[in-house]
């Protein structure tokens, strides 16, 4: 059994896809008490059915946070959406878990992560602060620095493939796109066996350039998709006038410039350590999912 089945584990964010999916391998791991934070313990009905304990809980309320942390040993903190007030909310709810005596903290960051304070660089920004918090805090800690999702490639390819063209500000930078089912196996490797104090940098087995990509999105479509570079500002621009906000376009468009810098270029075997197996490359998973490569 894994070294801490016994122990009471708790995940926040358990509505989420990173949260429920981490839970529900958390059980099939073999954990024996998990709980499941949540602002809506409704949705959760069918965990709690399967006996997890669900209560409510919210970061934006540090003493109830605190309150539902009672007699939980490892928590796994995932990151919120709240891009403008997540630096606030993670810092007080690291207090949180402190003061109710959680032991382990595990925590969903980012490959990279750096104080930035200008707009567009709220990602790395709040993950660095948070995992200072966590550092400071006494706690033996698991920092999960996530690369950015494989699954987010889909509707990247299928915008690529109908245009022709993939649009980048990545210069000559790589990524080393990692699942999200992978991300949740290694959460949930780490709540189950990870001890004392570590970094683990969450990849998939490769890192990919934009021509990288295009080559691929050409090839499981059997459409020619040419990458071609633009400054991050065109991009940001580019992304607005396609209807996304413009504060996250700006997030979107830092990550790709970070990947010029070369800080999303990391691979490592993280996940085959917490997991016990290696983490699906892109090409396998986009031809598992090639039939949403045309939708």
């Amino acid at each position: 059994m894994p070294k801490f089945s016994n122990a009471t584990i708790a995940v926040s964010g358990a509505n989420g896809h990173l949260g429920r999916r981490t839970i529900e391998l958390l059980l099939d791991g073999g954990a024996s008490h998990v709980v499941a934070l949540t602002r809506d313990a409704a949705r959760l009905a069918d965990l709690a059915a399967r006996g997890v304990d669900i209560r409510v809980a919210s970061f934006d309320e540090p003493a109830g946070f605190a309150k539902a942390l009672s007699g939980v040993e490892r928590l796994l903190m995932i990151s919120t959406n709240d891009l403008a007030r997540r630096t606030a909310q993670q810092v007080g709810a690291v207090d949180a878990a402190v003061a109710a005596g959680v032991q382990h903290i595990a925590y969903t960051s980012v490959t990279s992560p750096y104080p930035d304070s200008s707009p567009g660089g709220y990602i790395p920004d709040s993950h660095f602060w948070t995992e200072v918090r966590i550092a400071a805090s006494g706690r033996d800690f698991s920092l999960l620095r996530n690369n950015l999702y494989t699954d987010f490639q889909i509707p990247a390819a299928q915008h690529a493939i109908a245009t022709g063209t993939l649009f980048h500000a990545t210069g000559t930078g790589t990524r080393a796109f990692v699942t999200r089912e992978d991300c949740a196996a290694a959460a949930a490797g780490a709540l189950l066996e990870s001890e004392g104090r570590q970094v683990y940098d969450i990849s998939g087995p490769e890192a990919l350039s934009a021509e990288d990509l295009a080559a691929l999105f050409s090839r499981f479509s059997g459409k020619p998709v040419a990458a071609q570079a633009v400054s991050g500002a065109d991009l940001a621009a580019g992304l607005t006038a396609g209807g996304v906000p413009a504060e996250m376009a700006g997030v979107l468009a830092r990550f790709e410039t970070d990947t010029a810098k070369g800080l999303l270029g990391i691979v490592s075997d993280a996940v085959e350590k917490l997991t016990g197996r290696g983490p699906q490359s892109v090409g396998d998973y986009l031809a598992a999912n090639r039939t949403a490569l045309s939708a």
